[in-house]
């Protein structure tokens, strides 16, 4: 793990004006230094351990008071340097330690830390989960390259796709100051030096899964091995929107824009118009498997929008503006278009009951949908519509599940109980995921701020990880995710940001080949 965490636990206190509390080990040779920042409910740490090479793990512990013994937090050795305690109740103080275990099963401990949870305003509350959530891409991210990991647990298995969104995530928290901007500007030459120089890419677009510390490509399917132009999309929405806003004359970030600029001029979008290209983009090519995927994008309202934005877009490899209507939307649009009322909310394009919610969230981190309107859509307004139907569909709960209201709500592609799945109305299991209903917060903030309280408020206990809300949970079967997905939580730091202040919009809009690509598109 990265050992910043104890500097980030220090900025987040100071951006949400509270006091951390630490304790360090006195004694000669490794050090062990805990954090202790009391937030609203629960408090949250984090440690860091010098001088010491081969750790098995660490033991957490928590008193009640000083005269009160530690009762251990976690079970076995917990492998992280940052935790979040839930204690669901607020001015409450707490004393924290924190034993290290080393390779040869020597133990060092850290002295107390203390912190009391207190009440936030929504604003509060809403960079309180902005810096929690960020810890999966800064604490959690691989080690050698900074690239995302795919999910909790996997390893050296990184996701092209979710670091993009960890590359905008990291412009919210330097302009938030949850990490420095010279920092943030260190970690990211690290990172797209990494894609530039050592990552497998196949006509300049990567894979979607990468090895965080070799770059080669780890298959996401037997056939799945080569270029992956969705994903290497969501990749390039992230470099743009860093090119934007790391944009002073200084050496560091004029080298991170000349990184950023040579990824984004480097992808061939025009190489996946296929052989001989016609006018839709394909989403796989594997230089063992050829087109052997054979899937097609466009004809249908989802998450792939900004693939046509951005390959029309480049200006080193573009495809005819014309790919739009006719690749993306089809001809004829049967199949893009709705025309349909859902509780009182008339869809213009998209799937019955507007399908899951991450349609609206992907494409649009960066690509602001109030700068875009077609002959068939106004792309916010129907963004809002999808949002409203999916509250309206859980408020209305026609299968009876557990829980469900207009305060729990929220269906998205998620892990569930099952395994993982892309939940909508018409494929409802009864699993709410929290970055469905809070990454629709620029569409709905009232909706989804409420939504967020509740969810935070009476399951935090059960739904809160080290990393902000935990991926999904489904009351009807008692179930709950264990860990947080990259391209679930990049959704909700940048879409909370661009509810408060737009910023991840505007830089990406700032790049000037994108209202040029959107004029062309007509």
């Amino acid at each position: 793990m990265n050992s910043s965490f104890s500097t980030w636990l220090t900025r987040v206190a100071a951006v949400l004006g509270i006091t951390a509390l630490s304790g360090s080990s006195l004694a000669a040779g490794p050090q062990l230094t805990l954090h202790a920042t009391g937030h609203d409910r629960r408090v949250d740490l984090g440690w860091t351990l010098k001088g010491v090479h081969e750790i098995q793990g660490f033991k957490v512990g928590r008193a009640d008071s000083q005269e009160s013994r530690f009762t251990t937090l976690y079970e076995g050795l917990y492998p992280d340097r940052f935790y979040s305690d839930f204690l669901g109740t607020n001015e409450l103080t707490r004393i924290y330690r924190v034993t290290a275990v080393l390779g040869d099963g020597t133990r060092i401990e850290s002295a107390p830390a203390a912190a009391q949870t207190h009440a936030m305003t929504d604003e509060e509350l809403l960079t309180s989960v902005q810096a929690a959530t960020f810890r999966y891409f800064w604490d959690y991210a691989h080690p050698t390259s900074g690239l995302a990991r795919e999910r909790t647990g996997s390893g050296d298995t990184c996701t092209s796709g979710g670091t993009g969104f960890g590359l905008m995530a990291i412009c919210v928290a330097a302009e938030r100051g949850l990490v420095s901007r010279e920092t943030a500007v260190e970690r990211l030459n690290t990172l797209l030096s990494f894609l530039e120089k050592r990552a497998e890419r196949y006509h300049g677009a990567w894979a979607h899964w990468i090895h965080g510390a070799t770059g080669n490509t780890i298959p996401f399917s037997r056939y799945d091995d080569g270029g992956d132009i969705v994903e290497t999309a969501y990749l390039a929405q992230g470099l743009l929107t860093v090119r934007r806003h790391f944009d002073r004359e200084t050496p560091d970030e004029r080298e991170l824009i000349a990184r950023a600029t040579r990824l984004w001029e480097g992808i061939e979008w025009d190489w996946y118009l296929g052989e001989p290209p016609g006018k839709q983009l394909w989403w796989h090519w594997s230089p063992n498997h050829g087109w052997r995927m054979n899937h097609r994008i466009g004809g249908h309202f989802n998450e792939c929008l900004i693939a046509y934005l951005l390959a029309i877009a480049s200006p080193t490899h573009p495809i005819p503006a014309d790919c739009y209507r006719l690749g993306w939307v089809g001809e004829p649009p049967d199949g893009y278009l709705n025309g349909h009322e859902y509780y009182g909310q008339h869809l213009a394009v998209g799937w019955p009951y507007g399908g899951p919610l991450f349609f609206t969230h992907y494409s649009f981190l960066g690509f602001d949908p109030r700068a875009w309107r077609d002959e068939f859509c106004d792309y916010f307004a129907n963004n809002r519509a999808i949002s409203l139907i999916n509250r309206a569909w859980c408020a209305d709960n026609p299968h009876g599940f557990a829980v469900y209201s207009d305060l729990f709500w929220g269906l998205t592609a998620s892990d569930d109980p099952d395994g993982y799945s892309a939940h909508e109305p018409r494929h409802d299991n009864g699993t709410i995921a929290p970055t469905a209903a809070l990454s629709a917060m620029p569409y709905v903030p009232a909706e989804s701020i409420a939504t967020l309280r509740h969810l935070y408020e009476e399951h935090g206990a059960r739904i809160w990880g080290h990393c902000g809300f935990k991926d999904a949970f489904n009351p009807t079967r008692d179930w709950v995710a264990d860990g947080h997905l990259a391209i679930d939580q990049g959704p909700i730091i940048v879409m909370i940001e661009n509810h408060r202040s737009g910023l991840c919009w505007r830089k990406f809009m700032a790049n000037p080949e994108i209202p040029a690509a959107l004029a062309r598109m007509g």
